[in-house]
């Protein structure tokens, strides 16, 4: 029966790596200048070491410099963006046991917000290593949250997670009110902030790809070999604690290493709303609670989810690109209605 479900879970994923990979080439076929998907494999394929040898066709210049100059990079920034706030989500939920927890429930997101607002406020148009200033100034505005929610959370030498939720509550408030102060002294870069926080790849590089991806897959590996401890969690901290979990550690390394990957993710593309609380969902129908099948299998579901997304947002209305957090809100909103009424519902049943 374990074999079973070994062999189950192993067709499942290796059916998600191929819808994956099948969305990454539709999401560099289409655009302004569309390119048919065998071009497209051509083109990605043939710069490569070994298996470039494969591909005889000849292909225009110009197709080189919108596969890889523009379209792969912002692709593979929606993915790892996806994949992101898809394992956090995850992880969140686990450690909350609240399936209406997200990647920003200790207001991260209202830090990297505060960050870049003033980052453009003050006109910082680049930064270190190419970056935009305000991908700069958003991630250390999502980090400078989370440790001021860690130390305001902090009663004595401990924490309590009711302590740092409402330390987070609090601290979002304050930085969302900022950020509408800020808007009101500076309208000429209102439509500035409004389209950050409504998240985008619009400004997608290589270079945000670079910094973003490396804290997000260290994260999400961290996150993985942490899965046992997490499904000891979801029977209660006493049958943890007998199982050899030290609850407060994982707890807090969960919230450190979630809010890290959030940051990281935030501070590239805006905020995006939902990926972190429809994903983990829709993957437990198949996977079960299993955190050491869930983590993987949620981290491809938020790239394909995503990459779709994302091809939507600039396909839909083009030339006009429409932010990709009003995407994933039309998604994600009717499914945080549905989660509402099932909890209803059980409670009335229990």
């Amino acid at each position: 029966m374990k074999n079973k479900g070994r062999l189950l879970f192993s067709a499942f994923m290796l059916a998600m790596v191929v819808i994956l990979f099948l969305s990454i080439l539709l999401a560099v076929s289409l655009g302004a200048a569309d390119i048919a998907m065998a071009d497209a494999f051509g083109v990605l394929i043939k710069p490569l070491p070994i298996v470039g040898r494969w591909v005889n066709a000849s292909y225009d210049d110009a197709y080189y410099s919108i596969v890889w100059g523009i379209r792969l990079p912002r692709v593979l920034l929606a993915a790892t963006v996806g994949m992101g706030l898809a394992v956090a989500g995850t992880a969140f939920q686990g450690l909350l046991q609240n399936p209406m927890a997200d990647p920003y429930v200790l207001g991260v997101s209202s830090g990297a917000s505060f960050g870049a607002t003033i980052s453009i406020v003050l006109g910082i148009g680049s930064g270190f290593m190419g970056l935009a200033g305000s991908t700069i100034a958003a991630f250390v505005g999502a980090v400078l949250t989370m440790a001021a929610v860690y130390t305001l959370g902090r009663a004595g030498r401990k924490s309590s997670m009711v302590t740092l939720l409402l330390a987070g509550i609090a601290v979002s408030s304050f930085l969302s009110a900022m950020v509408s102060f800020m808007m009101i002294l500076n309208h000429d870069k209102l439509e500035s902030i409004v389209l950050w926080t409504m998240g985008s790849f619009a400004t997608a590089s290589w270079a945000s790809l670079y910094i973003s991806f490396p804290i997000i897959f260290i994260g999400g590996v961290v996150l993985l070999s942490m899965s046992k401890e997490m499904n000891a969690l979801l029977m209660g901290d006493e049958t943890a604690l007998h199982l050899g979990v030290d609850v407060n550690k994982i707890r807090k390394l969960l919230l450190v290493v979630g809010s890290l990957i959030t940051a990281s993710a935030v501070s590239v593309s805006g905020i995006i709303g939902f990926v972190g609380l429809i994903i983990p969902h829709v993957v437990r129908l198949f996977t079960g609670p299993d955190h050491r099948r869930l983590l993987p299998a949620a981290t491809v579901s938020g790239a394909i989810f995503m990459i779709i997304s994302d091809t939507l947002a600039r396909t839909l209305m083009a030339p006009i690109e429409i932010p990709v957090g009003i995407i994933t809100s039309l998604v994600g909103g009717p499914f945080f209605l549905y989660l509402l009424v099932r909890n209803r519902n059980a409670a009335y049943r229990g």
